[in-house]
């Protein structure tokens, strides 16, 4: 590269694979729908934004089940803010383990705690594989095409809108997200205020 300093774009396509398998192996939505976004303007491509992301999110899965098989009840003891997500996710499982093994990472708040409540369970360890398999495909594809899919229509839409519209509207947001840190910070204020 000539110049010392990347562009957005070149920083995309140099690393954008590797944020997917970063953040998809720990959490990820985010990085999956801007991977898809990025996807549709050219800048990776699709095939490859699933399956990477649908081989990290497997493997960070498979990996948090190996934890709750192994080391569930002393990651309870120091982490006790999974304690009650593992225990949801525990009560879902004993109704609907299918459903929820094949899900679990399309619920809120449930994609850590889940996998090693699935390894805390009795589980066996060849399901979880090609149950957790499947759905790490189908949330991949699924979510990865939403990216797709909005970042076709933001295109779309920002084309239609000259210069001054986006700015006002780059302006707008930054004030409402403003807005936002204020009144968040204002409720802390006053919640840490009732605490005490």
């Amino acid at each position: 590269m000539s110049n010392a300093y990347m562009t957005v774009v070149e920083l995309i396509q140099s690393y954008g694979y590797l944020a997917v398998a970063a953040g998809t192996f720990l959490e990820g939505e985010t990085v999956l729908l801007v991977a898809g976004a990025a996807a549709s303007r050219g800048h990776l491509w699709l095939p490859a934004v699933v399956a990477v992301a649908a081989l990290a999110g497997f493997a960070g899965d498979q990996l948090y089940f190996f934890l709750g098989r192994r080391h569930g009840a002393r990651l309870l003891e120091r982490f006790p803010s999974l304690q009650a997500r593992t225990a949801h996710a525990r009560a879902l499982l004993e109704r609907h383990d299918l459903p929820v093994i094949l899900s679990i990472r399309f619920l809120y708040g449930l994609r850590i705690a889940g996998p090693l409540a699935m390894g805390m369970s009795g589980v066996p360890w060849l399901r979880f594989f090609l149950l957790n398999g499947a759905g790490a495909l189908v949330w991949a594809l699924a979510v990865a095409s939403v990216g797709y899919g909005f970042g076709h229509a933001l295109a779309h839409w920002l084309a239609a809108i000259d210069a001054d519209e986006l700015w006002a509207l780059a302006a707008a947001l930054l004030l409402g997200l403003a807005w936002w840190l204020v009144t968040r910070r204002r409720h802390g204020a006053i919640a840490s205020r009732q605490r005490d």
